[in-house]
C-alpha cells in the first residue's frame, strides 16, 4: 500500500480519494511517514504539522462520506516552499534573519488550495530568501538532488523539487524569480511551470522582486501542473490538454540559447524535438535579440527590489546573510533610481521584440532549461569563486531573462545524462499561453515516459 499511494500522481490521488478507494487519513498518514523519514534524509523538509494535517484529513474523509460535492483537490496531502504565509505560522524563508516570523496572513493561493480541498501538511527547504538557482542554503544545509544526492536539486525551491521528484508529494506551489520554479524541475526531472507574471496572486508570498516574482507549481506531469494552476487562478487549465499538438509551429532559436549548450544536453533536446515533430509539430530556426541587454536589466530590477527589502537588515544584521546571497543583494543599493525606472519603462518594448525575434510566427519557442549537466554540489560551493560563479552563472542562461519578459515558461524532462541526472527542455510562450504550453507538455508525455521514471532516493520498494 505503501509504495502504492506514493506512487500515485496528483489527479489520480485526487480521483482514488475521492472515489473512496484511499481514504485521505491513509494518504495522508504516509505522507506525513514519507516527508519525515526520507524528506529529512533528503533535507527536503522545513517543518510539519501532523496534528493540524490528520485532523483536516479526517474531516475530508467524512465529508466525503456524506456525499457532498467534493472540490478537485478534495483530501490530497500537500507541502510547499517556505514562503507561502499562514496565518499564526512560522515562516522563515529559508533564512536566519527570519527565523522567528509568524505571518499574520494566509496567501491567497493558500487559502485558494484550502478551497479546494487540500492538505497543508508544512512547508519545504529553500535557497536563502529565494536566492539561488542551486538550492544553496548556509543556514539549513543543502537539500539533496533524489537522483544523486552529491548533485544539487535545483533552487530556490530545492525542497519542493527534491519532494514531488521523490515522491514525498504529489505537487508543491513554488516562486520563480530568475528560474526558482523551472531550475528544481530540470534538475529533479518535473513539469515547473512559471506562469506569466501577474497572473498568479503573490500576496502572503516572502517577495524577493516584485516585478520578476511569479507563483506556480511543481509536478510530475502536465494534468498535475494544469490542475494546480487551475485552482491557484480559478481559470480552467485541465479540460482542453487532450486537443493535441499537430498543426502547431514551435520555433527553436539559436544564437544566444546555444552557446553554452553542452553535448549531453544537445542531444536530449534534439530527440525531444524529433518527438516533437512525430506529432505533427512543425519546427523553424529564430535568431534572439541581444540578451546582454535583457539581463543586464533583469539583474538591476531583481538587485534594486531586494535591495529595497533588505535594506534594514543589511544594516543591522549584515553578519546574519552567508556572504553568497549578501553579495548578490548589496549592488542594488547603489544603482540610481533613473537605471531602475528605465529598466521597468524599457520592458513591454523589450518583450516584443524578444517574442518577433525567438517566437516569430510560431506558437511556443523551445529553449534549453539548463545548458550544462546537472553540477555536483562541490562545484558550485567550493574551490576557487570565479569558478563556482561560472557554474552558477551558466544555471542560470536560459531562465533569467524570461522574467524580465514576464513571459509563460516550463521546464520539461526529455531524459537523462550520462550520470542519470535529468535533463530538461524549456517551453516559452507569448503572455498567458499556459493553456498552449501545457497542452504540449501533455502531448509530449503522452508519447515519452522520461516523467515516469522514480529516482532510486524515492524508495518505493
Amino acid at each position: 500500500m505503501t509504495s502504492s499511494i506514493a506512487s500515485l500522481d496528483l489527479c489520480t490521488l485526487a480521483d482514488a480519494i475521492a472515489a473512496g478507494e484511499i481514504t485521505s487519513v491513509a494518504a495522508t498518514t504516509l505522507t506525513l511517514d514519507r516527508l519525515d523519514t526520507v524528506g529529512r534524509k533528503l533535507n527536503a523538509v522545513v517543518r510539519l504539522d501532523a496534528t493540524r494535517a490528520l485532523e483536516a484529513a479526517d474531516a475530508a474523509d467524512r465529508k466525503r462520506a456524506s456525499g457532498a460535492t467534493l472540490p478537485p483537490l478534495h483530501g490530497v496531502p500537500l507541502a510547499h516552499k517556505d514562503l507561502f504565509y499562514r496565518a499564526g505560522d512560522l515562516s522563515a524563508g529559508g533564512s536566519k534573519i527570519r527565523t522567528d516570523f509568524r505571518a499574520d496572513t494566509t496567501a491567497t493561493v493558500i487559502d485558494r488550495l484550502d478551497a479546494a480541498g487540500a492538505l497543508d501538511l508544512g512547508r519545504l527547504q529553500l535557497a536563502e530568501f529565494a536566492l539561488s538557482p542551486t538550492g544553496y542554503n548556509e543556514h539549513n544545509g543543502h537539500a539533496l538532488n533524489p537522483w544523486n544526492p552529491a548533485h544539487v536539486p535545483g533552487g530556490s525551491s530545492s525542497g519542493s523539487g527534491v519532494a514531488v521528484a521523490a515522491r514525498l508529494v504529489a505537487g508543491s506551489l513554488s516562486t520563480d524569480t530568475g528560474g526558482s520554479l523551472r531550475h528544481p524541475g530540470a534538475m529533479c526531472g518535473l513539469v515547473g511551470l512559471k506562469p506569466t507574471w501577474g497572473l498568479v496572486p503573490t500576496d502572503g508570498v516572502m517577495p524577493l522582486s516584485a516585478s520578476l516574482d511569479c507563483t506556480g507549481p511543481l509536478a510530475r506531469n502536465a494534468r498535475d501542473a494544469a490542475r494546480l494552476l487551475s485552482v491557484i487562478t480559478a481559470g480552467d487549465y485541465e479540460s482542453a490538454l487532450g486537443d493535441g499538438v499537430s498543426g502547431m509551429t514551435i520555433a527553436i532559436p539559436g544564437g544566444y540559447y546555444r552557446e553554452l549548450l553542452q553535448p549531453a544536453i544537445a542531444v536530449r533536446l534534439e530527440q525531444a524535438v524529433v518527438a516533437m515533430r512525430r506529432l505533427g509539430v512543425t519546427t523553424i530556426e529564430t535568431a534572439p535579440p541581444d540578451m546582454a541587454v535583457v539581463n543586464a536589466l533583469m539583474h538591476l530590477m531583481m538587485s534594486v527590489e531586494a535591495a529595497t527589502i533588505h535594506r534594514r537588515w543589511l544594516i543591522e544584521r549584515p553578519q546574519d546573510y552567508s556572504d553568497q546571497v549578501r553579495s548578490r543583494i548589496e549592488p542594488g543599493l547603489f544603482y540610481p533610481a533613473t537605471r531602475y525606472v528605465e529598466a521597468l519603462s524599457l520592458r513591454a518594448q523589450i518583450t516584443q521584440g524578444w517574442i518577433a525575434s525567438c517566437i516569430g510566427r510560431a506558437d511556443l519557442a523551445l529553449l534549453p532549461a539548463i545548458s550544462i549537466p546537472v553540477p555536483t554540489i562541490a562545484a558550485t560551493t567550493e574551490g576557487d569563486p570565479a569558478d563556482v560563479a561560472r557554474v552558477i552563472g551558466q544555471l542560470t542562461h536560459c531562465t533569467r531573462g524570461i522574467n524580465y519578459l514576464g513571459l509563460p515558461a516550463a521546464s520539461v524532462p526529455c531524459g537523462f545524462d550520462c550520470e542519470g541526472l535529468p535533463v530538461a527542455f524549456q517551453l516559452v510562450g507569448r503572455p498567458y499561453a499556459e493553456a498552449t504550453i501545457l497542452r504540449t507538455i501533455h502531448a509530449y508525455q503522452g508519447v515519452t515516459d522520461w516523467h515516469q521514471r522514480v529516482p532510486d532516493a524515492a524508495e518505493l520498494n
